[in-house]
Formats: structure tokens, C-alpha cells, sequence
């Protein structure tokens, strides 16, 4: 990991014949835009809040042990992006099969969708009356797809939506499927159906990006990918400030003058001409001075987030299971998702006879899972595992840990719409300021689509005219693109 840079050596950076841009947050977008305005020759500073940049793609390390927040794929067909990937990280890439299952009801369920399998583990009836439902939606589609719950119906049958979608999404959200938008399932799975999975099991055709069977990782992890920029950036003259909290983004009228920030106690203001921010959304406009209008207060207080811990296991053995990663659907267990990750790179993995999972929680600050102490959730992640029969006692598990991180999930409930849209337009009156990222935009983005948008927003402030808010839209997100994707974001 990078040394912090103390905010005194600012002055040491400072290249006054090149407009200053200003970055808030290290992560996919922020180090994204912040490296294109370099390549141009243009300075820029960046203001990360944690103790290492890449944001929630980052990687933790514990006693040599290396382990993600969520397990991240390196695979985009984004051009742009895939040239940036390697254009950084070079040949220190590996490429790792995918494979992942469902365990539900003490089943585990391959997926992609193999039918044979799926019909050993539900059976000849539960699979007849599931082929039975998806037929009869076909024939008589609910006319209204407002919510996630009537999305994937249509899609798939009930029988199938309560089988494989209804209680992981509710695990994940904490609210009911009625209460998410169908946005997010468009954004999410699209593309995916029953008659594709079909499709891809007996004849290997796989044109889904859901349903890919191999992927490009770097070989110490997704952080190694952000380390990497932070060095380039530092290169170029542009330095990376870590441990630094934006507390006030003054404005003057519709343009930002300066941000105030906190580093080990100090106080410090920084200047600029244009403004980047991948910071919550919501925490932007509460940190504007002077604030917005009362509306957009009331938007922003009006948007939510779904956080995150994960408890990674240090288990005595050297082999436990083949999967990058295992969904846990059956409600009886906390866990949502448990991550190998040994399987993603053996270099993660210190000592060659050891195994280290990533046992991963959705909660919400402060409530009774959040607020668990580290033993006491170290323990449940033990005996989940355990029970799930993928560890065979708890005399394995050596070691563990536990990694909180807060608005990991924006969420997309019945009103977040409106209240994006007010935000949206508000920000949008601003002459220099551009927000970019998944938090930035209240936007549920992998990684690719967040670099997308920290691009596009370099190339605005060099001159172009993009429109970040079409990057993972609907229509954005078939990503036909040919060579370039630039097109589909032009504004009008």
C-alpha cells in the first residue's frame, strides 16, 4: 500500500500553468479521471477518505492474507476501459474460469442454469410445475414491470422467481422485492432469461454478460489494479491524498471555489477550477456551503444505502471447493454470498496449505447484524460455515476478521427515483463540478461503468460534451459497442 501524502507537501505539486482539478474520492472513477486529465498534461489532486485507494474494489490484507470487498471481475466490453486495464496493469493479469453456485435449501444449484442438475435438486414435479409457470407467463405477462418481483416474473415463472431470486434479493436489500425497483434488475440481469440459460446449457452460446465463463484478474487482487494508477498518478505530478475527509465544499452560487478537508486533525482548504466528487451523493449536497435549496436537502435525506461486512476465515486446509464464489439463498442462514479466495488467485492465499473464505453480510449501520462485535461475528460466520457442510468442524478455522464498509449498495426503492432526479438536476446547474462513480451518481455501477463515467467526465472538462447519467442505462447496458462507445453518450 502507498504511503499517505501529507496535505502540507501540497505546494510541492502545484503546477500553476495547468488548471487544477480536484478529486474527491479514490476510487475506479475518481483515479479513472484524474489519470485522463494527466495524460492531457493536466494537474489534478485526489482526496480519498480511507487508508488506500480503489474504493469498495479495493483489497484488505490481514496477516499477509489478501480478500476483497465483494469479489470483483475484471471483465468490460467497454473498449475504453479494457484498453486502460491493461494499458496500467500490463501482463500482471491472470485469467481465472468462473464458477459459481446457488445453495438453496440444501441443494447447490449450478449457475449458469444446467437442467439436468437443476432437475435433480428440485425434482421431477417442482421442476414440471416451475416449466409449467414460466409457460404460462409467457402466455399472460403481468402488464406492469414497476418492481423487481414483476421484472423477473415475467421473465422466469413464480415458481423460479421464488426459487432462485426472491430471498437472496430480500437478503441483500433488507426489503421486500415489491419495494425494488425493476431499474435495478434491468441494470443487473439483463439480457438473462430461461429460454437463454436454455440456450447457453445445451448448445454453448453465451452472449449474456451475466452468465461469462472466464475473467481477467490481477494476481494479487482488484487493489493491485488502484495501486497501480496511484503510482502513475503520482508520476504524472498529481498526488493522491489519503486519510483525508472532505468536510465543506464551498460555493459561490453555481460554482465551487474550494474544498475544506480534514488530515490527521488539520484542517486545510484546496483550491481549484474544476471539481470531480465520487463521494456519496448525498453527502455532497450536505456538505455544500452554502446548502442547496430545502428540496434537494430533502431529496438527498430521501435516497438510501445498503452496507456491507464481510468476515474472512483463515481455514487449515488446502483445498475446500472449486467455486470463485457460492450464493446463499436459503433464508435460514445470515450469510449471503461466501467468496474462495484461492480460487480467484492462489497468490491471495500466503501459505499454499491454507484456505481463506470471505463470508459476506448485508446489514445496515447500526443495526443487529452491523452492530455485532468483531468476535461475536467472526463466531456466527464459523458455525454458518460449518453448517453449510463446506468446512468440516470449527478446529479448522484458524484465524478471522471482519471489514465493515458503509453505503456499499445504492438502493433502489420505490421513491429514488424522483429523489435522484431533483439531485441530478440540481448538480447540473453547477459550471464545475461533474459527480462520477456508483456513489457519486446513486448508481448501482461495477467497476467498468464507474471508470466509464470518470472518463467521459476528463474528456468534459478537455472540451466534450458527455452525458454521464445515459453511462448504464438501460440502453447503455447491452454495451454493443464496436470500437468506441462515446457515441451513445453524447447529449442531444
Amino acid at each position: 500500500m502507498t504511503q499517505t501524502t501529507s496535505i502540507d507537501s501540497l505546494r510541492d505539486y502545484h503546477n500553476p500553468s495547468s488548471p487544477t482539478t480536484v478529486v474527491i474520492g479514490g476510487g475506479p472513477a475518481g483515479l479513472t479521471a484524474a489519470y485522463e486529465l494527466g495524460k492531457q498534461g493536466w494537474f489534478s489532486i485526489i482526496l480519498e477518505k480511507g487508508d488506500r485507494v480503489g474504493g469498495i474494489s479495493r483489497t484488505e490484507t490481514y496477516k499477509g492474507y489478501r480478500f476483497d470487498i465483494g469479489g470483483h471481475r475484471f471483465f468490460t466490453k467497454v473498449p475504453e476501459v479494457q484498453a486502460l486495464w491493461y494499458e496500467v496493469l500490463g501482463d500482471e493479469f491472470i485469467q481465472v474460469p468462473r464458477l459459481s453456485r446457488i445453495y438453496y435449501k440444501s441443494k447447490f444449484f449450478n449457475y449458469p442454469i444446467e437442467p439436468w442438475n437443476a432437475l435433480v435438486n428440485l425434482g421431477i414435479v417442482y421442476s414440471f410445475l416451475s416449466v409449467y409457470s414460466y409457460l404460462k407467463i409467457k402466455l399472460r405477462p403481468l402488464p406492469v414491470e414497476d418492481n423487481f418481483e414483476q421484472w423477473v416474473t415475467n421473465r422466469f415463472g413464480e415458481r423460479l422467481y421464488q426459487t432462485f431470486f426472491k430471498s437472496y434479493t430480500e437478503k441483500v436489500w433488507g426489503i421486500p422485492c415489491t419495494q425494488i425497483r425493476a431499474d435495478w434488475a434491468a441494470q443487473r440481469i439483463k439480457g438473462l432469461s430461461l429460454k437463454k440459460a436454455l440456450i447457453n446449457a445445451f448448445f454453448g452460446s453465451n452472449d449474456t454478460k451475466t452468465l461469462i465463463k472466464e475473467f481477467d484478474y490481477p494476481i494479487l487482487g482488484p487493489g493491485m489494479m488502484w495501486e497501480r494508477f496511484q503510482e502513475k498518478l503520482a508520476a504524472q505530478g498529481s498526488p493522491v491524498y489519503l486519510n483525508t475527509e472532505v468536510v465543506k465544499v464551498e460555493r459561490v452560487e453555481q460554482r465551487i471555489t474550494k474544498i475544506i478537508v480534514k488530515q490527521a486533525g488539520k484542517i486545510s482548504e484546496i483550491k481549484g477550477d474544476y471539481f470531480l466528487s465520487s463521494m456519496p451523493i448525498t453527502a455532497l449536497m450536505r456538505c455544500l456551503d452554502p446548502l442547496p435549496p430545502e428540496s434537494v436537502l430533502k431529496a438527498a435525506n430521501g435516497l438510501k444505502y445498503r452496507d456491507f461486512l464481510i468476515v474472512p476465515l483463515v481455514i487449515d486446509k488446502k483445498h475446500l471447493f472449486p467455486d470463485n464464489w457460492i450464493y446463499i439463498h436459503s433464508p435460514e442462514f445470515k450469510v449471503g454470498r461466501i467468496q474462495n479466495f484461492k480460487n480467484w488467485s492462489p497468490a491471495m492465499v500466503p501459505d499454499p496449505d491454507k484456505s481463506c473464505l470471505g463470508m459476506e453480510y448485508f446489514c445496515t449501520l447500526n443495526d443487529e447484524l452491523w452492530s455485532k462485535p468483531d468476535s461475536e461475528l467472526i463466531q456466527l460466520a464459523s458455525e454458518e460455515i460449518v453448517k453449510l457442510g463446506l468446512v468440516d468442524s470449527l478446529e479448522e478455522i484458524e484465524d478471522g476478521t471482519v471489514i465493515r464498509q458503509l453505503k456499499a449498495y445504492p438502493v433502489y426503492d420505490a421513491e429514488y427515483q424522483e429523489h435522484l432526479k431533483v439531485i441530478q438536476d440540481y448538480v447540473s446547474t453547477f459550471e464545475n463540478l461533474q459527480t462520477i462513480g456508483r456513489n457519486g451518481m446513486h448508481r448501482y455501477n461495477n467497476q467498468d461503468h464507474s471508470m466509464l463515467t470518470g472518463l467521459l467526465a476528463a474528456k468534459n472538462i478537455l472540451g466534450a460534451d458527455f452525458d454521464l447519467w445515459k453511462v448504464n442505462t438501460e440502453r447503455s447496458y447491452q454495451e454493443e459497442f464496436v470500437t468506441s462507445s462515446e457515441n451513445s453518450y453524447q447529449k442531444p
